[in-house]
């Protein structure tokens, strides 16, 4: 492949020839559309108005802003001209944003309206310079957009083109650096994986400052011509009109997004959807069932992470090409599962997956000994994901490494432990971690969310463990919350779970 082509830029590019007057977004409320050929030549205008605020080649723009036509321009467009974009985690605390805005180097962030007092006091705080705008993510164009377009050159593959953090569950968030080429590689490997095409709609509802938002359902639809329909956020209650209205064909969620559509009274979904879509954490096996019965579609499970530029694995649609409760075989990469000695493990055997392929990120952003310790020598990126394959290469996920339990010596997999709860017909979500122990090293503890209306005492999810876990992996400590600790990918954040039960 021409290394020219491997970029945003040409995918762009290539949409808009094949595929002109075609849409590419539309806005979810007002219905206002952005079509390919509109894209490709607003890309232009976006450098130009990006070199007039004074950025100099490959700087990084950070973004503070929420889901809407204006925000996909900004980021598609400053992509396309060859600067590196950083969208800021809007449920990030305010010391996690500050920490980003200093570490990335940002050069210029933009804003929404309602939070420029807020980042105005975060950059008050950091000796460097960084210029802000306010943009408006509904509005027609950016503030002083010109009239007129840069030509832009080519792009090589290698040039960074976004900066994302990680959530920093363990400590400072890491900024993963993933080139040109390597979004490009998976925006293509998403479209052939789950057979994608111009008249495939995607309903946005995942922000764009998460990996998965940001290339399933922002950049695989320049792959193929496809479109997406893009809202504020997620809402049960409108969810599914909102498919309806836009004639969507396939949609992407997350397990909790997929729970709480459990929890409506809707029955089937909309003609002309093809497919779900459930990513970055693993979907319990009894939900899985359940949207399938409910609603009539397929559930392709998937899993990636931020340094993979979202999926690597992918499940097919029909039972042949699926196994329910496997993340599913190796999409666009090479895969493998590695024991403690970084040597290959066969199928059968548990070790932490490891990846390899176009997708993966350059490396950690300012940080050369955490790049070092995420790759093995010969290129592998080490997931930190526990799992193991069977014979037929579907993976399967046990958890993560630093999250497994470990009691009296035996390991135990947080998710054995959720998979059980969530088949309680009172529990809505559920999650399990370790705490210190005297005598076992580490004890079992849970969080239960229940569902609406439910009434259930910890006697009886006890004695429902003990019947489906036996005595030694029940939970010792049970609380029951209102929501779990999560990351912006919908992944528990387990470790944050521990507090909870610190003074037991």
């Amino acid at each position: 492949m021409n290394p020219a082509s491997s970029s945003i830029q040409a995918l762009i590019a290539q949409a808009a020839a094949a595929w002109p007057g075609e849409p590419y977004a539309v806005d979810g409320e007002s219905g206002q559309v952005l079509r390919h050929a509109e894209l490709a030549a607003s890309c232009g205008r976006i450098a130009s108005w990006l070199q007039q605020g004074g950025l100099a080649p490959g700087a990084t723009v950070s973004l503070v802003l929420p889901n809407g036509l204006q925000t996909l321009r900004l980021l598609l467009g400053a992509m396309a001209a060859g600067y590196t974009v950083n969208p800021i985690n809007l449920l990030a605390q305010p010391e996690q944003m500050r920490y980003v805005l200093e570490h990335s180097d940002a050069a210029l962030v933009c804003v929404a309206p309602e939070w420029e007092a807020r980042i105005r006091q975060l950059l008050a705080s950091i000796e460097r310079p960084i210029r802000l705008l306010v943009v408006d993510p509904a509005g027609a164009s950016l503030p002083d957009e010109p009239a007129t377009a840069l030509d832009l050159a080519p792009l090589p593959g290698d040039r960074p083109a976004l900066l994302m953090y990680t959530s920093g569950t363990t400590g400072r968030p890491k900024g993963v650096v993933l080139s040109q080429g390597a979004l490009a590689a998976n925006a293509r490997a998403i479209s052939l994986e789950h057979d994608l095409g111009p008249r495939d709609r995607v309903l946005g509802v995942l922000p764009l400052y998460h990996i998965n938002a940001f290339v399933v359902t922002m950049l695989a639809p320049l792959a193929h011509g496809g479109s997406v329909a893009m809202v504020a956020r997620f809402s049960s209650h409108r969810f599914w009109e909102q498919v309806q209205r836009h004639a969507c064909t396939w949609i992407n969620l997350v397990p909790t997004m997929i729970a709480y559509l459990l929890e409506s009274d809707v029955v089937g979904a909309p003609q002309g959807l093809r497919f779900c879509r459930s990513a970055s954490a693993p979907l319990a096996p009894e939900q899985h069932r359940a949207f399938e019965a409910r609603f009539g579609i397929a559930i392709i499970e998937t899993m990636g992470l931020t340094e993979s530029a979202a999926p690597v694995f992918s499940n097919g649609r029909t039972a042949a090409e699926r196994r329910i409760a496997s993340v599913g075989r190796a999409s666009g990469c090479e895969a493998c599962v590695l024991d403690r000695d970084l040597q290959p493990l066969p199928p059968g055997e548990t070790g932490e997956i490891a990846v390899r392929g176009p997708q993966l990120m350059s490396g950690y952003y300012k940080d050369e000994a955490a790049t070092r310790s995420a790759f093995t020598a010969d290129g592998w990126l080490r997931t930190g994901d526990l799992g193991h394959r069977d014979a037929d290469g579907f993976y399967y996920i046990s958890g993560r490494i630093k999250e497994l339990i470990i009691k009296g010596g035996e390991n135990i997999a947080p998710r054995e432990i959720d998979e059980v709860l969530l088949r309680h017909p009172a529990v809505l979500d559920a999650a399990a971690v370790g705490v210190p122990d005297k005598l076992y090293g580490q004890e079992i503890a849970a969080c239960i969310v229940l569902r609406e209306g439910a009434v259930c005492e910890l006697d009886d999810l006890r004695v429902f463990c003990v019947e489906h876990l036996g005595r030694y992996k029940t939970p010792k400590l049970m609380r029951f919350v209102e929501d779990l600790p999560r990351g912006p990918s919908g992944k528990v954040q387990r470790l944050k779970m521990q507090a909870i039960f610190a003074a037991d």
